[in-house]
């Protein structure tokens, strides 16, 4: 169920619930969103608003605010702009123009698109820019060929993700052959190289997806226990500095 609160003559929000709202609980809202219920099933006009298919992480927000509120079967709240014109300017990734809010405001109408068989590796990875190297499409040729079926698109796509460089470090930390000998280092063991032979006031490097150093210390103003409510107080803790740098 959709029910609908204004606030002043621009916004207007969209509360889904799996039930109608009591006294109580559209009070509440009204306080909440500093606006006033809707008494109407639909609003004509133009308005902007988040696209249907994707709830923001405004309405996430808001809905775990009337949870704890202890209003329940709140799924989806979102806002939207009364807009003038019939197309008026928005973000066509994340917006969708609306020319009437309604119970169907958040349903999803559109089906899944049909799956799509790559016949030419080849082509299709110079279509999308895949950056798939030789050695990897006669890998997935030979795979389809193991399948006894193309490849789809998501497989393609999908591999090329999780086998890239960001991901895997294959160049990075394969094998380094100049003239036909092999080096003693691969390229990231002469990156890490560094911070192995002078690691100053390195903590953490390469471990994951961050490094940290030491960092001053400081005063830190924060609950005195952390499991449970608590007064606020200043102690001095020895901070430590992330720091985050690609290296491809």
């Amino acid at each position: 169920m959709i029910t609908f609160f204004k606030k002043g003559s621009k916004t207007v929000y969209a509360v889904e619930s799996d039930h109608k709202l009591s006294p109580s609980e559209i009070s509440k809202m009204e306080w909440l969103l500093q606006g006033t219920l809707v008494e109407t099933s639909a609003m004509a006009g133009t308005f902007v608003g988040p696209r249907r298919e994707m709830i923001t992480p405004w309405s996430t927000n808001a809905v775990e605010i009337t949870q704890n509120m202890s209003m329940n079967g709140i799924s989806r709240i979102e806002e939207f702009a009364v807009a003038r014109g019939k197309s008026p300017e928005h973000d066509r990734m994340l917006q969708h123009v609306y020319h009437t809010l309604d119970e169907d405001v958040f349903t999803v109408t559109h089906e899944p698109d049909p799956i799509v068989y790559i016949d030419n590796i080849e082509e299709y990875n110079v279509q999308e820019g895949l950056a798939l190297n030789p050695e990897e499409m006669d890998y997935l040729k030979q795979l389809a060929q193991r399948l006894g079926r193309p490849l789809t698109d998501s497989e393609v796509f999908g591999f090329s993700q999780v086998n890239s460089e960001h991901c895997r470090h294959k160049i990075f930390n394969g094998t380094f052959i100049i003239d036909g000998e092999e080096m003693p280092m691969s390229l990231f063991k002469m990156i890490k190289k560094t911070s192995k032979e002078n690691p100053n006031g390195l903590i953490s490097a390469y471990k994951d997806n961050v490094a940290f150093v030491e960092g001053p210390a400081i005063e830190q103003f924060a609950p005195a226990t952390a499991d449970g409510p608590d007064y606020f107080t200043v102690k001095d803790i020895n901070s430590v500095i992330s720091l985050k740098a690609e290296t491809h």
